[in-house]
């Protein structure tokens, strides 16, 4: 397949998979489905903007350049039929590096909080309270304990469902950026074949012409 073609597939996937990502973290502001009556309900994790940031936005670049590469003038140095698809997917390897480095942002964000699991109301014993407990928010468990142990899940309390809720969101957001790092990765690889072979063809814009660079 020509690198111009391979780059342009690349950048059809990311497109589809960064906004899934954007809208997987933004369901995170939302604990169990409802909205958290206070900031400090919500899980530090979903702070970090992985999502939205890491394999959303910061995607959406490299996404664009993958997407004109098939379309990119050919020319561009000197009338050099090569120079200017050489060039361009030179500067795609820069950008997949960047969307590698924000998928691989994305990805740590999720794995790190699927260990940590969420910030839940948790039970907490007080005389002085009503029915000799208070609820308090804070990380009842500990180095992914929960993940293997679903009889300590009734540690939370509040809201309702948060631990499959978050549980399942950062498992997307973990599968969809890591999957993205793989296609920035093959584009990286694809934009250097580019770069020294050139693409397979030129697009017609130095007098019409076609044919293998």
């Amino acid at each position: 397949m020509c690198s111009g073609s391979c780059a342009k597939c690349l950048g059809i996937a990311l497109i589809p998979l960064a906004i899934l990502c954007l809208l997987a973290n933004i369901l995170l502001f939302f604990p169990g489905g409802k909205i958290a009556s206070e900031n400090e309900h919500i899980s530090d994790e979903v702070w970090y903007f992985g999502g939205i940031l890491g394999s959303g936005v910061v995607m959406i670049f490299p996404a664009l350049v993958f997407l004109g590469m098939k379309n990119n003038d050919c020319c561009g140095c000197c009338g050099n039929e090569s120079c200017g698809k050489r060039f361009a997917m030179f500067s795609s390897i820069l950008f997949a590096a960047i969307g590698f480095v924000g998928a691989g942002y994305s990805f740590i964000i999720s794995a790190v909080a699927i260990n940590h699991g969420p910030k839940c109301g948790f039970k907490m014993t007080d005389s002085s309270a009503a029915g000799g407990f208070n609820v308090t928010y804070r990380y009842p468990f500990e180095d992914g304990n929960y993940l293997s142990n679903r009889t300590i899940w009734d540690r939370c309390v509040e809201p309702k469902d948060i631990i499959p809720w978050n549980l399942t969101l950062f498992c997307l957001l973990l599968i969809m950026s890591g999957t993205q790092a793989v296609l920035c990765a093959v584009q990286a690889i694809n934009g250097l074949i580019g770069t020294i072979c050139g693409d397979c063809k030129c697009c017609g814009c130095c007098g019409g012409k076609e044919g293998p660079i």
